[in-house]
């Protein structure tokens, strides 16, 4: 790759801090959701603001432990071995904490529900993002395919 192409350490870290406030959002959202149902089934509605702003400082704390410490496992290829490991370490993070701030009155029973709706959570956007990754493929190799065959005839036409 060209020097001139390669990403420069600043455009290298905001890439990852774009990544983290994304990942903060999504999870942020998820989150909320499975907390907001909790609290309807409980018979409440209304949704505890300091609760709202531990998960949301939560998602940021665990985005950055999944970016920089586990290589953004949910963005990977294939979940094994540690980027297995980093899915199960965030998911106990996000578990104990859920437990420790009372977000679900410490209920370990609705505790360990929250522990599988979030792993199905990281496995579905790790599907979602390699989804994505293929169709952004494709198109890739079909602009590719029309930029050589444009090539190709502007050399056939210079060479007539």
């Amino acid at each position: 790759m060209d020097d001139k192409k390669k990403l420069s350490l600043w455009e290298r870290y905001l890439t990852k801090e774009i990544a983290i406030e994304f990942k903060a959002c999504l999870y942020f959202f998820a989150l909320l959701f499975f907390y907001c149902v909790y609290r309807v089934i409980c018979g409440i509605y209304e949704a505890g603001i300091l609760h709202m702003a531990e998960m949301i400082f939560s998602c940021y704390f665990i985005g950055y432990i999944q970016v920089y410490l586990f290589d953004n496992f949910d963005e990977s290829d294939e979940l094994k071995g540690r980027k297995l490991a980093g899915m199960i370490i965030c998911t106990g993070i996000y578990a104990l904490l859920s437990f420790v701030l009372g977000w679900f009155d410490g209920i370990w029973q609705v505790t360990a529900i929250f522990v599988l709706y979030w792993i199905i959570t990281y496995f579905c956007v790790f599907l979602i993002y390699r989804s994505k990754r293929r169709i952004d493929d494709k198109k890739l190799n079909e602009e590719l395919k029309l930029f050589q065959a444009g090539h190709h005839k502007k050399v056939q036409d210079k060479d007539e």
